[in-house]
């Protein structure tokens, strides 16, 4: 079973452009949860220009399924997550001013840092997700410094699958641009496997191409989404939109 994991950060967007509390970061999370969600997830970061770390305080007791807090473990998120104790904390490269999240670690050079933070939240009884990029090589240095699971960045198997996408339908190209859109992740999938590592997916995923990366890696135990979702959400309605993400990974909700 792939679990879905809900990402609130952009409702928490929508609440802050005008203050006060609507929408209800709260209450969407909760009704994510009753729709069928298996999993929330929120990034705080430094500005919070969405999820604010308040947020993240306000959330902990009323969630009643898996809690994914990710961010780039700065000294104050780190203590954001001691202090909540989530089911998972996904480490994510994060710069300060950075709009979203557009690259994975260099676990390699990052190596002895990861494997520190690592140690702390496995102490604390946190699994603990590294987010990197369709490569072996970082997938094998998560393992080193102590991983649970890695999440892939899947920015760019979404992007060339658009790509795909947009030939004509019957095209003797479609099929093998798909095919090398997800070709990478496939063999860092693997190679998460091999290592006994567990294995998330997020940023960018989508109705569109999340039935494919499902079909292709169904051993994936998560995945994030938000912007998407979100974005759906506003045609569709949060309940039956979330019930398409779970049909598209092979469940009900």
């Amino acid at each position: 079973m792939t679990k879905l994991s809900v990402n609130i950060n952009k409702v928490a967007t929508i609440r802050n452009a005008r203050g006060g509390n609507n929408p209800d970061v709260l209450r969407v999370a909760q009704d994510c949860e009753r729709f069928g969600a298996q999993g929330i997830t929120v990034h705080p970061r430094p500005d919070q220009r969405h999820i604010r770390y308040q947020d993240v305080r306000d959330l902990k007791p009323l969630l009643t399924t898996e809690f994914n807090i990710e961010g780039n473990p700065i000294s104050e998120f780190i203590a954001l997550v001691l202090e909540n104790h989530p089911t998972q904390v996904t480490l994510v490269p994060d710069g300060h001013d950075q709009i979203t999240s557009n690259h994975g670690w260099d676990t390699r050079t990052h190596l002895n840092f990861l494997s520190d933070v690592t140690a702390r939240f496995r102490e604390a009884g946190i699994r603990v997700s590294i987010f990197v990029g369709a490569d072996e090589e970082m997938v094998d240095y998560a393992q080193r410094a102590g991983a649970d699971r890695v999440e892939l960045y899947t920015e760019p198997y979404a992007a060339a699958f658009a790509v795909a996408e947009a030939l004509p339908e019957g095209a003797t190209e479609r099929e093998k641009r798909r095919a090398e859109a997800i070709a990478p992740f496939i063999r860092a999938a693997e190679t998460a496997r091999t290592l006994g590592l567990g294995l998330n997916a997020g940023h960018d995923l989508s109705l569109e191409n999340l039935a494919y990366f499902h079909q292709q890696i169904p051993w994936t135990d998560e995945v994030s989404i938000g912007h998407a979702l979100i974005c759906d959400a506003l045609y569709l309605g949060l309940e039956e939109t979330i019930h398409r993400y779970c049909d598209a990974l092979g469940e009900s909700c």
